[in-house]
């Protein structure tokens, strides 16, 4: 079972991990960042503890750690009970969600390894928006997307705010970066049986409900909110479909738009 202790000052080492988040915020690829997987709020927190991430400790004000009670009865990692401000100054922000927790990463599924008992795969490009990837992370998780695979220009799935957006179900759909040359390297993709599908809003792609996707074992190529997919990944994909949309409109959020290919390809689960 967790051990709560009390701390009543923000310089306490104990809470080392979850410092000054608005500034390293513990992301690889920023100076001092350490990687590490930061859950914010009960429900994330909740989900992070049920994941296969090793949980190294939580923090949060004393009535938000008695919310996760159970969830913490059949783990064995130290929970800090501290002040809002307390909090707030070890942070470096307000956090509105009263509780926070960190994890070390997993490693990640090859792409091999995740096409093999995979139907439906995300492939991204270009999604550097922290946001909008926790929802298409979201979304795949709500309509039955079986893994998402990385290509070039994305962010990193794990960084908190993409958890946070995700509602931590980031930490439940395995994802994996694609290696290689891209988009060359969609071919393994092909080679495991997948219909490249990219998505796009040009006019003379194939309607969505009309591309005889559904019951196949389809890779959905999505592009960053703007730019879309480029050129070259259309080229390279099997079928390039659109979502009919009234006149006017150009484009939808990427995760929107994932959202509706996603059900329909997997009928929602």
């Amino acid at each position: 079972m967790a051990s709560i202790t009390p701390v009543g000052r923000a310089d306490d080492p104990r809470l080392d991990d979850y410092r000054d988040l608005t500034t390293a915020d513990r992301r690889p690829d920023r100076p001092g960042g350490r990687g590490l997987v930061i859950a914010e709020g009960v429900v994330v927190v909740r989900r992070l503890l049920d994941s296969p991430f090793p949980v190294r400790s939580l923090l949060g004000v004393p009535r938000r750690l008695d919310e996760l009670a159970d969830d913490l009865g059949d783990v064995d990692v130290p929970a800090y009970a501290t002040s809002a401000d307390v909090m707030a100054d070890a942070v470096g922000f307000h956090l509105n969600r009263g509780v926070l927790a960190v994890a070390d990463r997993v490693r990640r599924p090859d792409v091999p390894e995740l096409a093999r008992t995979a139907r439906v795969l995300a492939v991204t490009e270009g999604v550097g928006d922290h946001e909008n990837l926790g929802s298409l992370f979201r979304n795949a998780a709500a309509l039955g997307v079986d893994g998402v695979v990385l290509g070039p220009g994305c962010s990193d799935p794990l960084y908190r705010r993409s958890v946070r957006v995700s509602m931590g179900h980031v930490l439940r759909v395995p994802f994996t970066t694609l290696p290689g040359p891209w988009p060359e390297s969609l071919e393994v993709l092909r080679d495991a049986g997948f219909t490249v599908a990219a998505l796009t809003p040009a006019a003379d792609a194939v309607p969505l409900a009309r591309a005889g996707l559904w019951g196949r074992r389809v890779a959905l190529l999505l592009g960053a909110e703007g730019p879309g997919l480029t050129d070259e990944a259309q080229q390279a994909a099997d079928v390039r479909v659109r979502i009919p949309m009234a006149t006017g409109v150009d484009s939808l959020n990427v995760a929107t738009a994932a959202a509706i290919a996603f059900h329909a390809v997997t009928g929602g689960g």
